[in-house]
């Protein structure tokens, strides 16, 4: 559960594409027994499937005067009736092909007992509160709880998300108190749907206060005092086009809580300040706003105002994109800011608010080879780096000065360790691969860990290992590589495979806990997570290494991963499937067309599958610091569509049988991507594979989605990979 009550400036206002889940979703219901398997038969002797019928149109785009065709491009429009038709003839189709697969249903149950047990955040304290979120197993959402301080072990419901929708679809998106606790004002996405409503709340009576604030949209909310608070948003596209519409010039707002939204005042951005991200935090003492400016995913400025001056300037304490600068700590006019200026891994620097220039800014904690984040509690820093995917936490004083490194149980990743300037300890997580995430208590002077929350999932973790190996790319460049397994399973060229993958947004895909995951590796099978260019693994360099006309060393990465995977005996191509989401969804897609020989399953999540049109849709347009755009030069374009998904499937050829899988209101990464890339596919597959889509209802980009749809998604990926590499799990012998 992210820690929304913590500064987060950059990471708040950012539409970073990065999630791990696979949106699909089950229907209970669905018979088109003509189009699809029968029981019991193997896919080689199935009947082909029959897929709906997709228009074309004559639709061309000219690029430095080069045709291209678009035949597809109804299928943009996402509110029209003719879509809304083809999105229920496919998935009539692919919830019939799944609903064949015999043991499915024993894979769903399975999957349902194993997510069964009590999770639990780290807790936090709010004013005379202390909150914390659970959940009980297989509620949808985890709920929000609280202690008063003064009766301890007395737990009451605050905020119980399960009752916003009755289907569960609409979630908690994050939630701010106020400096005192005496308010609290928390995000509702309904549908997936990035944009928000807010809600304030006294948190006492948990009685509404003021109006219920609409269309927000990638937005922190940070108080000032308990007399309002500032957030952000866009203005919003026209009717009709919501989900798909480009979002542009986002502002940021103070709302008084004593007033009507429309009264808002216009604090920074919008056309007169044209930023496509823009986030604030308020610091700790009430004294200065902070603001986060940024145009794309990479780069920001920073700039800050003095609350308590009237009329006080907006003023710059670094401007230009080149670089990125997050708050960490702020005491009197003294800031603490993580910087990678001139520190590709980045740094720990102070300056003074009186003269904040960053000549004269000075370290705290320097750059190392490994990468840096640094997080903030009770006077000390506690450095997380990074050290080949793994976490390595460190604690500082203010000075800088190294107090101790904080044990860790083992290679996995630890996260936490922020909170209040008085607070004497702090809460920290760690997880792995093989072990859910257990929850330490840290006394901060003495520095001893002991164990506040474990969770008891049924499985015995400890039959299970992760191993990191390093292989060679194509152009020679060390990757790693972990590959987690039951501790029985030897390299015997016939293991299924799953091979998971990023790489992409300076994002790194460090251990994390996967009920699904581990299901899969009950069944003798091998989770492998590369850890590829493009990511933050590395550092900025590991990032710049896959970005614009570098994006290919990516894929690379990815097929070499896969070879490797082969070549030692692991597995083979007829039982190695890939997957990947948002950004993944595109590594997914472009290798699958420039290797289809080389992987048997493959699964594209919410994908960006049309590299020449992405940045005309929502905020696609902040991307291009990783991408490039195909109006930029001659030379981008023709790079983006040598390797643009949508644009690389070839008549002739044998792909390998492929769930696409997207969801009605993703309206980060637009269903059209996906559309696009599976009615190509449909019309050009040659091979016996199927070539599906799976399309959630009331869904979006992957966060907030209920407990139900997950497992729903999980049980179908796997019966689906299972079925098509021909192996029965099992338990369902």
């Amino acid at each position: 559960m992210p820690d929304f009550s913590r500064i987060s400036l950059v990471e708040a206002a950012k539409a970073t594409l990065v999630f791990r889940t696979f949106p699909f979703q089950s229907k209970s219901c669905l018979t088109a027994l003509a189009l699809v398997l029968w029981a019991g038969m193997t896919p080689t002797q199935a009947q082909p499937l029959r897929y709906p019928d997709t228009r074309k149109v004559d639709q061309v785009d000219t690029y430095f005067n080069q045709v291209v065709e678009d035949p597809y491009r109804w299928l943009e429009d996402d509110r029209s009736e003719e879509t809304a038709d083809w999105v229920r003839r496919q998935n009539e189709v692919t919830f019939g092909y799944l609903k064949q697969i015999t043991y499915r249903d024993k894979i769903r149950k399975r999957l349902e007992s194993l997510w069964n047990y009590e999770k639990y955040s780290a807790p936090f304290q709010e004013g005379e509160y202390t909150y914390f979120y659970k959940n009980n197993g297989l509620q949808n959402q985890s709920v929000l709880y609280r202690e008063s301080n003064a009766q301890p072990g007395l737990a009451e419901v605050f905020l119980d998300p399960n009752q916003f929708s009755k289907d569960g679809t609409s979630s908690l998106a994050g939630i701010q108190f106020s400096e005192d606790g005496s308010h609290c004002a928390f995000q509702i996405s309904e549908g997936g749907s990035d944009w928000r409503k807010v809600v304030v709340l006294h948190t006492k009576t948990r009685k509404q206060v003021g109006d219920t604030l609409v269309d927000v949209k990638f937005s922190s909310l940070a108080w000032k005092g308990r007399e309002g608070f500032f957030y952000s948003s866009y203005d919003k596209p026209l009717q009709g086009s919501a989900l798909s519409g480009k979002t542009q010039f986002h502002k940021l707002y103070y709302h008084r809580l004593d007033q009507a939204q429309k009264s808002d005042e216009l604090i920074f951005g919008g056309e007169a300040r044209p930023y496509r991200y823009v986030g604030a935090v308020v610091s700790e003492d009430g004294r200065y706003l902070f603001v986060s400016a940024a145009q794309a995913t990479y780069g920001n400025e920073l700039y800050f105002k003095d609350l308590r001056a009237k009329n006080a300037p907006i003023l710059p304490i670094i401007q230009g994109l080149e670089n990125e600068t997050d708050v960490v700590h702020v005491e009197g006019d003294s800031v603490y800011l993580l910087t990678n200026l001139k520190a590709p891994n980045r740094r720990l620097v102070w300056t003074s608010l009186k003269s904040p220039d960053s000549r004269q800014w000075q370290d705290v904690i320097s750059e190392t080879e490994f990468p840096l984040s640094v997080s903030a509690v009770g006077g000390y820093f506690f450095a997380s780096y990074l050290q080949d995917a793994v976490s390595k936490i460190v604690q500082y004083n203010q000075k800088g000065t190294m107090v101790r490194e904080i044990k860790l149980p083992g290679l996995g990743t630890a996260s936490g360790f922020g909170g209040k300037r008085k607070e004497k300890i702090c809460y920290y997580s760690f997880a792995s691969y093989t072990s859910p995430p257990v929850i330490y208590r840290l006394e901060l002077s003495e520095g001893t860990s002991t164990i506040y929350k474990q969770s008891k999932v049924d499985f015995e973790t400890d039959q299970y290992v992760s191993t990191q190996v390093f292989y060679e790319s194509k152009d020679g460049t060390k990757v790693p590589m972990i590959l987690t397994h039951r501790k029985d399973v030897v390299p015997n060229g016939e293991n299924p495979v799953l091979l998971y993958g990023y790489g992409g947004f300076n994002i790194s895909l460090s251990p994390s806990f996967s009920v699904s995951n581990l299901f899969f590796m009950e069944q003798g099978g091998i989770y492998a997570v590369a850890n590829l260019r493009g990511g933050g693994e590395y550092g900025d360099r590991w990032h710049d290494a896959g970005t614009k006309m570098q994006k290919q060393n990516v894929f690379d990465d990815f097929i070499s991963a896969a070879e490797w995977l082969i070549n030692n005996g692991y597995t083979q191509s007829g039982r190695l499937a890939i997957a990947g989401g948002s950004n993944g969804g595109l590594l997914v897609g472009a290798c699958m067309t420039q290797r289809p020989d080389l992987f048997k399953v493959c699964f594209p999540a919410v994908g960006v599958l049309d590299m020449l049109r992405y940045h005309t849709f929502t905020a696609g347009a902040g991307w291009a610091y990783d991408y490039g755009r195909s109006d930029d030069s001659e030379a981008m374009f023709q790079y983006l569509r040598g390797y643009s998904p949508v644009h690389n499937v070839k008549a002739k050829t044998s792909y390998p049988a492929t769930m696409v899988t997207t969801a009605d209101h993703d309206d980060r990464v637009v269903p059209a991507h996906s559309y696009k890339f599976i009615a190509e596919l449909q019309s050009k597959q040659s091979g016996p594979s199927p070539v599906l889509i799976r399309i959630d209802v009331k869904a979006g980009h992957g966060a907030g989605k209920p407990t139900s749809m997950i497992l729903d998604e999980a049980a179908d990926k796997w019966s689906f990979m299972f079925y098509n590499i021909e192996f029965e799990p099992p338990f369902s012998r």
